[in-house]
């Protein structure tokens, strides 16, 4: 990645005596950023990266509309978390500039470490290391470029500022996080069960016993919050056509794995070619920066240029995968209660092996099951407490009146049973 005169430009911006940037975001409107420090995070090349990583992998192929970006969610919850903020001052709690502005820094990197189309390709391109791992290494490069001026920003991702409750906007079951995507998400895809009042939800927030908490007016808006991510996670990032196509994906990339340790030659940018042609541990990152930096070169350009070009590749199974992605000729996916019976899984084997006249072994990229869980409120985690008037606590589950909510809390795993549609032509 090219750096021309970068520190030069990170010395000019942080000796400006006034820095004021507004964004228009179709979410939330205007965005303000105040900061020169969280500025110039903003315009370096690895946060700018985050604009080539669409938010939702492969969901564009089942809502159009929905080609948006980190980037764009990004930005949304530096925004939030500067709204949470503001109404925990104005009710008394002691938030510095410094611990506001680390805040909002740890909430805008909190994704820096995604890899290209997002959840789709997680641990595929670099296996055993999760996008949180990266994140966080994303971070302490940046610190060491800022000379440590994000050194609370990471103390509150890592969960180690004395004030937890600035963690818990980061990351918690009620976090920035998760109501800028549920907002962000429904408005690009146009699925309105995910709507919900993020300004509500925000001004009823209070701080009690160090921890984050919801004032007993917001107990409604909370529930809907509930109730819209587990519609969206069945509607939208669990939705059998958007299952398929990452699973695809996934498995076009496992192929060119398999062909590029046997030393086949593939077309693919230099920054693919380092993560197809070896493997990599969160050790080898962390001992070495050129990782990070190549892996800072992947977007999703790499991986739709290289699979544009792989439909024509010598490899059979590479080459037909790739040519089933480009024309949306997506896989059959069953979502049941029970598993497939093994009975029925050989019978679809064979049937493939006859459409395709494929080897035993090369069936595992046409047809295999898994298994998908959601679970809308999770009770093993630290809870959604409601703040009633008599100053008690209360968990979210608790103190609703609505049964549903209670029963969010259990998880629905569904299994899957993911094979070519091709086959349905056979059995007629």
């Amino acid at each position: 990645m090219i750096f021309v005169n970068y520190t030069n430009f990170i010395k000019k911006l942080m000796s400006d005596t006034k820095i004021r940037k507004i964004l228009n975001d179709p979410v939330h409107g205007f965005i303000t950023i105040h900061s020169k420090l969280i500025l110039g995070i903003v315009d370096h090349p690895y946060f700018q990266r985050l604009r080539r990583i669409k938010q939702l992998g492969l969901t564009h192929l089942v809502y159009p509309g929905a080609l948006h970006t980190r980037f764009h969610h990004a930005l949304g919850c530096m925004h939030l978390m500067q709204k949470a903020i503001d109404t925990l001052r104005l009710k008394g709690i002691k938030i510095s500039e410094k611990e506001s502005e680390a805040a909002q820094i740890a909430i805008l990197l909190h994704d820096i470490g995604h890899g290209p189309f997002s959840h789709a390709l997680e641990n595929t391109i670099v296996h055993n290391v999760s996008h949180e791992d990266l994140s966080l290494l994303f971070m302490d490069y940046l610190n060491s470029v800022y000379s440590g001026e994000l050194d609370v920003a990471i103390q509150i991702f890592t969960n180690k500022y004395p004030k937890k409750f600035l963690h818990q906007l980061v990351s918690s079951q009620l976090d920035v996080d998760r109501l800028d995507y549920l907002k962000r998400d429904s408005f690009y895809t146009g699925v309105s069960e995910g709507i919900i009042s993020t300004d509500r939800i925000i001004t009823m927030m209070n701080v009690f016993d160090d921890n984050l908490v919801v004032e007993e007016k917001g107990l409604y808006s909370v529930e809907k919050f509930i109730i819209a991510r587990r519609l969206m996670y069945w509607q939208v990032y669990l939705h059998k056509t958007s299952l398929s196509a990452e699973m695809l994906m996934v498995h076009i990339l496992q192929r060119a794995k398999d062909l590029a340790q046997k030393g086949v030659s593939l077309f693919c940018t230099d920054a693919l070619k380092h993560f197809l042609y070896q493997n990599y541990s969160l050790t080898d990152f962390t001992s070495s920066s050129e990782h990070l930096k190549l892996f800072a070169q992947l977007d999703d350009s790499d991986i739709s240029i290289s699979i544009k070009a792989w439909v024509n590749h010598s490899d059979k199974i590479l080459s037909l995968l790739c040519k089933k992605l480009m024309s949306r000729n997506l896989n059959r996916i069953e979502l049941t209660k029970e598993k497939t019976s093994k009975k029925r899984f050989l019978e679809m084997q064979n049937k493939i092996k006859k459409v395709y006249d494929l080897e035993t072994k090369y069936l595992k990229y046409f047809i295999f099951t898994s298994s998908v869980e959601n679970r809308a409120y999770d009770t093993s985690l630290p809870n959604i407490n409601i703040l009633k008037k008599n100053q008690k606590l209360i968990d979210i589950t608790e103190a609703s009146d609505q049964h549903n909510i209670s029963a969010l809390a259990k998880p629905v795993a569904k299994h899957i049973f993911s094979y070519p549609k091709e086959i349905n032509y056979v059995e007629k």
